[in-house]
């Protein structure tokens, strides 16, 4: 690898902004932010506005769109006989 034109890939922490759930991981994120962590030690903080902490997916808190009847109502709108 050529010296000093990749960015410095670093630990992070990265804060999920609706819930205030922080990871830590390694990324080349530039931020000006820092915050002590879990283990007592400074890293830099990048926010993010969602995360697993808080996506619906992940949560389970997903809402499910009903879909039933739409192949029924399409027949009858459009007088489709099987």
């Amino acid at each position: 690898m050529k010296k000093g034109i990749h960015p410095e890939y670093r630990p992070v922490v990265f804060k999920d902004s609706s819930t205030g759930t922080m990871f830590l991981t390694r990324s080349t994120v530039e931020t000006s932010e820092t915050v002590q962590y879990e283990d007592g030690n400074e890293y830099p903080l990048f926010t993010v506005e969602i995360s697993s902490a808080s996506h619906p997916f992940y949560t389970g808190k997903q809402q499910l769109v009903d879909t039933t009847g739409r192949v029924e109502r399409f027949k009858k709108r459009y007088n489709i006989k099987n």
